[in-house]
Formats: C-alpha cells, sequence, structure tokens
C-alpha cells in the first residue's frame, strides 16, 4: 500500500465464504475471482483450507501476501470436514463478520466483476429479501454450460426451491444475509451439508431473489466435489445419505408448519427413493413408489418390479431388454454387411 494512502476503516460489507481441500488444479480460479471483484464497499474472502495434502496452502498463501486486505486465509493442520461434528462450519462462520456472506467452493469461481456489487445493491434495497443469487454455468470437463433457470430476474418460489434440492440455486452465486446464516446454524448444525436447508431456511424466513445473469462457473464432478463421492458412497453409506436427507426433509416440514408439504413430498419421491434404490433398500422404498405414483412421477420398470417384491419377474424383464437390444444390433449390423 502506497503510503499516502489511507487504511480503509469501513465496516466489512460482504464476507465470501470459501472452503478449500485439495483444490490445487482450481483454487487459483476461485481467488482471482474474489480480487478482481469492482465494489463501492468493503469486502474480505475467508480461505478456509482444511489441512490439504497438496499445493491448496501455497497457493492461499500466495494471495494472501499479495493481497492481505482482501484474502484472509485460516490453516488447519487437522482436517475438521472428517469429523463431521460442524466444526468446519463454526470456524468458516465465527471468521465471516460482513453482513453479508458470499458462497464459493474452492473448486468453483466467479467470471463477472460485478457480481456482489448486483447482489449487495440489490439486498440493500429490498431488506425483506434474505438471500440472493444469480444464474451461473455448469461445467463439466472443462465444456460450460449455462443453468438458465428462469427467463428474468424474479422471485424464486419455496416451492421450487423445496422440490429441485440443493442443485437448483448453484451455492457459488448466493449471497446471504449473515444473522440469516447465523439463525439457521443454530437450527442445524447436526446436518451434515448445508447449503439446501440454507436455501429453504431463506425462503421460509424471508424472499429469495434470482438474478438472470450468469456470474460464476459451478464445477460438476471434479476431484474431491460432493458430487463426485456421492457417486462412491458404497450401500451403507447410501442408508446414512437417506437418514440424514429425511431429517432434514422431515425437519423443515415442521418447520414451515406443514405450509409445503405438497412439495415435501415430491422432494421425499425424488431423492430418498432414488437413495434407497441404489443401496437396495426396495422393502423401505415401497412408501417412496407410492408417492411417485401420486404425484405422476415416472419410474423404471425394472426399478418398480424390485421395489413391489417381485425380483424374479425384474430380472426377466432385464432379460428381455437386454435380448431386444442384441436383436436389434444384429439386425442393424447385416443390414449393412
Amino acid at each position: 500500500m502506497n503510503i499516502n494512502e489511507e487504511k480503509d476503516t469501513r465496516p466489512i460489507m460482504v464476507s465470501i465464504r470459501c472452503t478449500a481441500y485439495n483444490h490445487e488444479k482450481y483454487i487459483r480460479d476461485a481467488l482471482e475471482g474474489f480480487v478482481m471483484q469492482k465494489t463501492n464497499f468493503r469486502f474480505e474472502a475467508i480461505v478456509h483450507d482444511d489441512a490439504s495434502t497438496d499445493g491448496t496452502a501455497a497457493i492461499i498463501r500466495e494471495y494472501a501476501e499479495k493481497y492481505p486486505d482482501i484474502i484472509k486465509p485460516i490453516y488447519e493442520t487437522e482436517n475438521q470436514y472428517s469429523k463431521h461434528d460442524g466444526s468446519l462450519g463454526r470456524i468458516v462462520n465465527e471468521a465471516c463478520v460482513g453482513k453479508y456472506i458470499a458462497m464459493c467452493e474452492g473448486d468453483d469461481y466467479w467470471t463477472d466483476p460485478y457480481k456482489l456489487q448486483k447482489q449487495v445493491d440489490f439486498m440493500e434495497k429490498h431488506p425483506d429479501y434474505s438471500m440472493c443469487w444469480t444464474d451461473a454455468f455448469v461445467e463439466v470437463n472443462g465444456v460450460k454450460k449455462a443453468y438458465n433457470r428462469y427467463s428474468q430476474n424474479c422471485q424464486s418460489p419455496a416451492t421450487d426451491i423445496i422440490e429441485k434440492g440443493g442443485d437448483f440455486i448453484p451455492t457459488c452465486s448466493i449471497l446471504v444475509k449473515n444473522d440469516i446464516m447465523n439463525n439457521l446454524f443454530t437450527f442445524v448444525s447436526k446436518y451434515y451439508c448445508g447449503d439446501y436447508p440454507l436455501q429453504m431456511f431463506c425462503a421460509f424466513v424471508g424472499n429469495v431473489y434470482y438474478i438472470c445473469s450468469q456470474t460464476c462457473v459451478y464445477r460438476y464432478g471434479n476431484d474431491g466435489s460432493w458430487t463426485q463421492k456421492a457417486a462412491k458412497e458404497t450401500p451403507e453409506q447410501k442408508v446414512i445419505h437417506y437418514n440424514n436427507e429425511k431429517l432434514i426433509l422431515d425437519d423443515f416440514n415442521k418447520l414451515s408448519n406443514f405450509k409445503y408439504q405438497k412439495s415435501f413430498e415430491i422432494r421425499s419421491a425424488d431423492i430418498l427413493f432414488n437413495l434407497l434404490v441404489s443401496a437396495k433398500k426396495y422393502k423401505a422404498a415401497r412408501p417412496y413408489l407410492s408417492l411417485r405414483k401420486k404425484y405422476n412421477i415416472k419410474t423404471n420398470r425394472v426399478v418398480a418390479l424390485f421395489v413391489r417384491g417381485y425380483p424374479l419377474l425384474a430380472n426377466l424383464l432385464i432379460f428381455y431388454i437386454k435380448m431386444k437390444a442384441n436383436v436389434k444390433s444384429i439386425f442393424f449390423k447385416n443390414q449393412f454387411v
């Protein structure tokens, strides 16, 4: 800093909440997205390295030295996430002192230098809103595709947030009031994952606003991501995942005084059914099959037979489908001989 420059003593308006673990390949993009923000207010980035075993911490340290007024690092010597006791959330939340919290995991990144300014401008003019989010790109293997959730700026209905789950709103696009975040964690500190509960909580205690503009990139399925971890879950882990999801849905249904009972049933018929089926807990999945029928949610015929308790018929159908595909393949092959 130039000796003639006065230190900015304004209160922090936005604290960026960034958690990273073994994100060496991605963290530089995230940090660049933070430091490029152009605002008329003061902001900081709380970057928490959860005892990474690669070069993530070194890159964070590089940016912290270059941008000490923005990048505020936390370096762990023991992995907090693996404790599953809420310690990671508590540590990061206590460090965030801004009026608003912006979220961005270490493997995602921002592309719009005015992202924070746009969101804060809206939130300051509309105090009845608890959260603001934007559209985003989803990146899979380096290929980006726009989310395009809605066609214009609008309020996000609570029913959409409940029914479409945590992936509906890209986490890296979220800006939320800090006091809302603190109230949420007193209620759901026992939960394994906080993105989806945060979104529902904001819709219950205020309004949620959507800005129809891609300001960030959500990387899907990369090393160490939540999506990759979920794909590798064992049947036993899927049952634990099911129990956690059911706890969240049941508690939030009660929290809303059952105002959105239909939406919670639709969500249960989707996520809870699929988790039990993937764990091969077919008998436990039967009530959710009934909900799928109630709300006209299509179910694979083979899966439906397993869930109804007809494994022999299910396996015969699998055999028939394979034979039909083989005959079709041979037919088309002979057409060109």
